[in-house]
């Protein structure tokens, strides 16, 4: 055999062996990102479940709240969808829900509520680390397919972007809560 034709062969067949490892690594990745995913979704609903039960417990004591009720349950409902920014509004409603319950000492005092509070604090945790663990999945990936010359593998059997888990902005915004504002309504 021509030694022009085995140097050939073995450069096809190493190309071929790279690019079917290359494809692999992708898929690994790829499929981390949605059991990352997975894992946020586990936790969010969760807290989706948690939250009206949360609200429950504060309306006994609380009940001229109502507006803040609505409010919770209308993040609530939005946030099942999966949407960033509707999950910050439901963190938002959350710490507001928080905030009322300060000013009840003997809510405080619940062992319902407070047993529904620490789950509450717990799952929240649970939720950070599967958004970092989600985020460092996706940082993984998206550096397999972006760097050169991985980028040609992942381009031509179109593995697509995922993005980063972000809280947002408006979330980090101070919570007002106006007790007593529609207590002389009822």
């Amino acid at each position: 055999m021509d030694p022009l034709l085995m140097v050939l062969v073995a450069i096809v067949a190493a190309l071929v062996l790279w690019i079917a490892w290359t494809f692999n690594r992708l898929i690994r990745a790829r499929n981390g990102v949605a059991e990352a995913w997975s894992t946020v979704d586990v936790e969010l609903t969760r807290r989706h479940n948690l939250v009206p039960r949360l609200a429950d417990a504060v309306r006994g004591y609380a009940s001229h709240e109502s507006g803040l009720f609505e409010r919770v349950a209308l993040a609530r409902s939005r946030a099942t969808t999966g949407d960033p920014v509707a999950e910050s509004t439901l963190t938002g409603a959350i710490r507001s829900l928080f905030a009322v319950a300060e000013a009840y000492p003997e809510l405080k005092a619940s062992e319902n509520f407070a047993s529904l509070q620490q789950e509450l604090a717990t799952t929240e945790d649970r939720i950070a680390y599967a958004r970092s663990y989600y985020n460092a999945w996706v940082t993984d990936y998206e550096t397999l397919r972006q760097t050169f010359p991985r980028s040609l593998v992942a381009s031509a059997f179109r593995f697509p972007t995922r993005s980063f888990f972000e809280a947002d902005v408006t979330s980090r915004a101070p919570i007002s809560v106006a007790l007593g504002a529609s207590a002389g309504a009822e």
